[in-house]
């Protein structure tokens, strides 16, 4: 028996050694794997940086090499991401996507409000895609970032850089927004459709350019030098008769079979259908329409093509600060001396403005009428107390009296001060610590209406007391805040588009007793004072207006192209 379980044991011992020996043989295998599958993983992260890093550099190389010589791009790390997002995709396929983008570039260059643009445009027009797509797409790419960024910036800064002052060269990179429109464009195949809305969308700026095109369709013309010997009456002998027919018939006033006709009768005498002609040149001009070509018909006539194509350019790119479309709205245009209302998408009417002298500009910007005054008191401003009224004070204290002016404490104040007890060394304009308030009546600058609307300037439309001035042709006079001639119609039209009545409006305004009545908050109108000095009348005829505050500056030489006056 001890010798069968000494057996028993050695057989019990080999098998548990044996199952051991494997255990430990599978735990090890377990671990070199899942060593070797580590190492696996590392090698693919590995491979998978090294990849994206080549990528990276070969992005990097390409864009490089299309650039090699041709012009320092602006935007090169931002191409390097475009470029590597699409697999090095060619943008620039389409001969129709490239045509439109160069007819944009081109009515900047035109404007010549950004000297980069310009540059790329005239580069891009030497390139030929066909040649070397690579370049091409680089470089027309790099442009497109620099045009993104300039409509973004143009939103702030518009304000400035479409009336009068430069560009900088240097402009910050495209939003990330506009960069993932081009990507996601690009890829549903909309990019077409992407570069067109880049253009303002409004029909006045196709209109604009159309007539830009007519006006270069035949460059080879030379436009007409005029020599003028004061002015030139209806039924005169004129010198420059072959001239003013030229420029008259290039312009649109005077149809070639009109015109050539004309000549052959006529010689040098100014009548009948030219003078007809004249008068439709003047219309379209802003001018008396009376036939007589005096100082500022010649300046008109005198300006050339190049001169009007950039105006024309000029004005096509403010249209992208105002808005597309006025359903309900205010259109105050400075240089037009005129208003126009818009409610619910219907024209209600339009008014002769007064808009503020060049040394006292009415500023551009938007707001909304948010209340009407009737019979208002005139807070007047600091400014205009020390420089226009204070000096007739000195003169005769009897002025405020006159005019129905008071004077008051303060502006956080209402107490009254009697005139004649102020010592006179105070009414010197420097130390007058008052502030003066003219009572309402006939006699009030503001008339019997006044619309405020809300801005950090104390800018606001308002009737007048003196309705002679609308007769005046050129109309910057005002301090800075605008006149309106129809101003008891603007007033009814907008209390009646606030829920107002008819005889409502006929008590408030029947009463002496200064009223302000709020518009409710769904009908506050918006306003939008604007600066156009040429634009396409609801006729389809290109107008233009004189430059009264110099916005219109040739950049080359800081010279106003066609100013009206200086009216200080």
């Amino acid at each position: 028996m001890p010798v069968v379980k000494d057996a028993l044991l050695i057989v019990i011992v080999i098998f548990v050694s044996f199952f051991w020996q494997i255990s430990c043989a599978y735990s090890q295998s377990i671990v070199i794997d899942n060593k070797e599958r580590s190492l696996d993983k590392d090698n693919t992260s590995f491979l998978a940086v090294d990849r994206s890093r080549n990528m990276l550099s070969h992005a990097q190389e390409w864009v490089s090499d299309a650039n090699a010589n041709i012009t320092r791009l602006k935007y090169p790390t931002t191409l390097v991401d475009l470029y590597s997002s699409t697999g090095f995709s060619q943008f620039w396929e389409n001969d129709r996507t490239i045509q439109d983008f160069i007819n944009q570039l081109r009515i900047i260059s035109l404007s010549q409000t950004n000297k980069e643009l310009t540059a790329r445009y005239q580069l891009l027009i030497q390139l030929q895609p066909q040649k070397n797509w690579q370049q091409y797409d680089v470089v027309a790419t790099d442009t497109l970032l620099i045009y993104l960024s300039f409509i973004e910036q143009l939103q702030g800064k518009g304000k400035m850089w479409l009336f009068g002052e430069n560009t900088p060269s240097k402009l910050p990179t495209p939003s990330q927004v506009s960069i993932e429109d081009i990507l996601m464009n690009y890829e549903n195949n909309q990019f077409n459709q992407f570069i067109t809305r880049l253009k303002p969308q409004i029909a006045g700026y196709s209109q604009l350019v159309s007539s830009i095109n007519r006006l270069e369709s035949n460059p080879t013309l030379r436009w007409p030098v005029f020599i003028f010997n004061g002015k030139a009456d209806p039924g005169s002998r004129i010198q420059f008769m072959s001239s003013l027919v030229t420029v008259l018939q290039r312009l649109g006033d005077f149809s070639p079979r009109e015109a050539k006709r004309y000549q052959q009768q006529h010689k040098s005498l100014y009548t009948g259908s030219l003078v007809l002609a004249v008068k439709r040149f003047q219309a379209r001009h802003g001018l008396q329409n009376d036939g007589i070509i005096g100082t500022q018909t010649q300046k008109w006539l005198a300006l050339n093509v190049n001169q009007r194509v950039r105006l024309l350019a000029l004005n096509a790119q403010r249209l992208r600060l105002w808005s597309t479309r006025i359903y309900t709205g205010i259109v105050v245009n400075i240089p037009n001396y005129y208003m126009n209302l818009w409610l619910d998408g219907r024209w209600v009417m339009n008014s002769k403005v007064i808009v503020g002298r060049p040394s006292r500009q009415t500023p551009i910007f938007n707001s909304k009428v948010n209340s009407v005054v009737f019979n208002p008191y005139w807070n007047v401003p600091s400014s205009i107390t020390k420089r226009d009224i204070l000096p007739k004070v000195r003169r005769s204290r009897s002025y405020l009296r006159r005019h129905n002016y008071e004077v008051i404490r303060s502006w956080g104040s209402s107490e009254k001060i009697n005139i004649n007890s102020i010592p006179y060394n105070l009414l010197a304009s420097s130390k007058f610590p008052y502030r003066l308030r003219q009572k309402p009546g006939k006699k009030n600058a503001l008339g019997l209406y006044k619309f405020n609307i809300p801005n950090n300037q104390a800018i606001y439309l308002h009737d007048t007391s003196y309705p002679v001035l609308f007769n005046k042709h050129e109309r910057a006079l005002s301090s800075g805040c605008v006149r309106v001639l129809e101003s008891k119609s603007l007033a009814l039209a907008l209390l009646q588009y606030s829920g107002k009545s008819k005889s409502q409006f006929k008590l408030y305004s029947g009463s002496k007793k200064t009223r302000t009545i709020r518009l409710n908050n769904s009908k506050k109108v918006p306003v939008e004072i604007i600066y156009q000095t040429a634009w396409i009348n609801d006729e389809g005829a290109v107008n233009y207006r004189f430059d009264i505050y110099d916005y219109d500056k040739d950049p080359r030489n800081r010279k106003s192209l066609i100013s009206a006056y200086n009216n200080n």
